[in-house]
């Protein structure tokens, strides 16, 4: 056992009987670099990612690999799910030095002095392809750092300082709601209008984006862009991402068509995707979009789930087989199928309606996909749910993260549109996750179940928990969670917010936050949502906030919309709702306040989804939801 056997993070653990001698981050590493004057490789990773397995196995566990490590390097190891910040330090310094965006494995190697020399990602055993192996990139970097140590630090302070100074000027261009229309002609441009989603393989969900457009539609009605959506909703859930067995999306298919992901599970996917899902169905009415949000809700309270919290990733590997616990080979499902007396003929068209053959779709065995089920499609889902009874489930990430368990939060609240059991399950998933992370008004961002939290909260967790709680003051109308939603607020802005800068983390890096949308919308972003509706509801100024943002960010998501998804809709939102308060403040609602509070005149609150208003006060909102008429009529105007 090595150092990190005394870590809260599973995926540390999941390293802690390697050879290595590992450290976790921090001062002991820092001190021994120092003391010994030797450079530093830190490895980045998280507990459902592929290619780190695949490292962790082939050079990690490499008894000849380790001595050249223990010997020559301080070695660290980085989960990114539990610091964010670290992670988001040094993607930044892949980039600065190799031109293009990284990925995990992230590999890093550094001075004594903490003073980035050289980065990649996954490194092979074995040359390939042109890229290096381990054992010849070490050795490289040994004799490097002995003959060019000074150039080599010298190189790395340069880079630091760099990065320092790199965003010190602002690039301001007008918004208005032609963003709208630039949104339309480049998701028009984008989408895959054979397989849905946006560009090429590795394609990912784009959760934000799907969200994004279904808010065009309801604003313009314009049926092409519903088109975009419905087509990416209907191939993202044929199969292959979507777990047809045991419902929950993968994080992203290697292919076009969607059929091959890498087989981890990400809560964070499963909670966005619920709720597109769910907003989906409620749209559109199709049944299908509702039942495969509730399969994804149900896999989440099934499999992810504890004490009403939830965990973060489940991973793509069974016994260091990737996809194992997925597939099935056509030979035991037609043995479970003649065992439940089902006639040749049937199984033959079950066999072609699951797209289950001999040759298989994914390495000799098959990826479960429905094109069009048929009758006897629930009967064999359950079938295929018996073999996976017999199987080893993979690894499940246990981390509870603030952030993530509040976007299923969420998404629960809003599925009680579907089924009213899903508000009481968020109620009591809210109460318990604000009574573990929010302890003396202070928000961490990660712990396990049964221990208590370590890690300061992030820009992310507060923007997603106030975001939750206004989720919930929607849905139950207790002013508590208002109360709770604008007191997150409050502590953000103190915290993270700079003269139209956000900051993603404050400590040993302050980096910060980006507005683009990645595996998830943007904190910076989702942050702005969550004000724009608090400045419906309370007024603290959080409206110039969003001004003074907006400005500050109005070059890039003017020129790319849908890059930064959640930031366009933040756009939208503010010039959209600034036209219906004040049209109906002047022309309506100057009928309906008191003069003694005439500071505090009564706006509405707009539920973009069946245009339904709530009037409400600068404290509270009061009555039933009522649609525009019926406030005129109501009013008396």
């Amino acid at each position: 056992m090595n150092r990190l056997i005394k870590e809260d993070s599973p995926y540390l653990q999941l390293h802690a009987h390697n050879p290595i001698d590992w450290y976790p981050w921090g001062e002991d590493a820092f001190a021994r670099a120092k003391r010994e004057n030797k450079p530093i490789f830190l490895s980045i990773g998280y507990s459902s990612c592929h290619w780190c397995h695949v490292m962790e196995r082939e050079s990690f566990e490499n008894m000849e690999i380790a001595k050249i490590l223990n010997d020559n390097f301080i070695s660290i190891k980085v989960d990114k799910e539990e610091r964010p910040d670290i992670d988001k330090h040094y993607q930044e310094v892949f980039y600065m030095m190799n031109g293009k965006a990284g990925g995990w494995p992230t590999s890093i190697f550094m001075s004594s002095e903490l003073e980035p020399f050289y980065s990649t990602t996954y490194i092979p055993i074995e040359s390939i392809g042109g890229i290096m192996d381990i054992k010849t990139l070490l050795h490289l970097i040994i004799k490097r750092y002995q003959e060019d140590k000074e150039l080599l630090h010298s190189k790395g302070k340069e880079l630091l300082h760099f990065m320092a100074k790199k965003k010190t000027t602002i690039q301001a261009t007008k918004l208005n709601l032609s963003i709208i229309d630039t949104t339309i002609s480049h998701a028009h441009k984008l989408a895959d209008t054979t397989n849905g989603g946006f560009g090429f393989a590795p394609k990912f969900p784009h959760a934000s984006t799907l969200e994004l457009l279904l808010d065009v539609y309801l604003l313009n009605k314009d049926e092409s862009i519903l088109k975009i959506v419905t087509k990416s909703l209907d191939e993202m859930s044929k199969g292959g991402l979507y777990d047809r067995v045991d419902g929950g999306f993968c994080r992203y298919s290697v292919d076009n068509i969607w059929l091959v992901p890498h087989f981890e599970k990400m809560s964070y996917d499963n909670a966005l995707l619920s709720y597109i899902y769910t907003k989906a169905y409620l749209i559109t009415k199709n049944p299908k979009y509702k039942e495969i949000s509730i399969a994804s809700i149900e896999f989440m309270l099934s499999y992810m789930s504890e004490d009403g919290l939830f965990y973060s990733a489940s991973d793509a590997d069974s016994d260091g087989v990737e996809g194992a616990y997925f597939v099935y080979s056509y030979d035991e499902v037609e043995q479970i199928l003649r065992k439940n007396e089902y006639s040749k003929g049937k199984i033959d068209e079950i066999m072609f309606s699951f797209n289950i053959t001999k040759k298989g779709n994914f390495e000799g065995k098959n990826i479960i996909r429905v094109d069009k089920p048929i009758k006897e499609y629930k009967e064999v889902i359950e079938l295929l749910k018996n073999i996976r009874k017999e199987r080893k489930y993979p690894f499940i990430d246990k981390k509870i993260i603030t952030s993530i368990n509040a976007m299923m939060i969420k998404s629960l609240f809003f599925a009680s549109h579907l089924d009213e059991k899903y508000k009481e399950i968020a109620i009591d998933s809210l109460e318990k996750l604000v009574k573990k992370v929010y302890i003396d008004k202070k928000l961490y961002h990660t712990t396990l179940i049964h221990k208590n939290p370590k890690i300061d909260g992030f820009l992310e967790d507060s923007a997603y928990l106030a975001e939750a709680m206004l989720e919930a003051y929607r849905f139950t109308l207790d002013e508590g969670y208002l109360i709770g939603s604008s007191s997150v607020a409050n502590s953000a802005i103190e915290k993270f917010y700079d003269n139209g800068k956000w900051y993603f983390s404050k400590g040993q890096f302050s980096t910060y936050a980006d507005s683009f949308d990645s595996s998830y919308p943007s904190s910076l972003s989702t942050m702005l949502c969550v004000l724009l509706s608090l400045s419906s509801l309370v007024e603290f100024g959080y409206k110039k906030i969003v001004y003074r943002t907006l400005e500050v960010e109005s070059y890039e998501v003017a020129r790319q919309p849908l890059s930064r998804p959640k930031l366009t809709s933040a756009v939208i939102r503010y010039f959209k709702d600034d036209i219906i308060v004040k049209s109906t403040k002047n022309n309506l609602l100057s009928h309906i306040y008191d003069e003694k509070l005439s500071s505090y005149p009564y706006t509405l609150l707009r539920n973009t989804l069946d245009e339904k208003f709530l009037i409400c006060n600068s404290n509270s909102c009061f009555g039933e939801e009522r649609s525009f008429e019926e406030i005129k009529n109501f009013i008396g105007v």
